[in-house]
């Protein structure tokens, strides 16, 4: 069974026992997390789809922590003088465990 929920203003496809990163969640480590804003809920050739949600659908994950991203560097200059600026930049997401699909 696997399900598409949406956090953080991103989609993510989901199934039951998979570990993922999304944006960052205000939840401590071990914490239980439940998303209501299911968009499709999908097993085998049962495909539910909503409209915008799957009315009753709910997906329960536990928080494993905190992880960071790959650093992204960001280098900005002006060719007509000496300016130059290198700075960086590193996101921080809440990894996730997925537990149960339910429909």
């Amino acid at each position: 069974m696997y399900a598409v929920i949406e956090t953080g203003g991103k989609q993510y496809r989901v199934e039951e026992g998979e570990t993922l990163n999304v944006e960052l969640l205000k939840a401590e480590t071990g914490e239980q997390v439940t998303f209501d804003s299911i968009l499709l809920v999908g097993n085998g050739e049962d495909v539910r789809v909503g409209q915008p949600v799957v009315s009753g659908a709910s997906v329960t994950a536990t928080v494993l922590g905190l992880a960071r991203g790959p650093k992204v560097v960001i280098f900005r200059h002006s060719g007509r003088t000496t300016m130059r600026k290198k700075t960086g930049h590193r996101q921080t997401y809440t990894r996730l465990h997925i537990d149960s699909i339910s429909v």
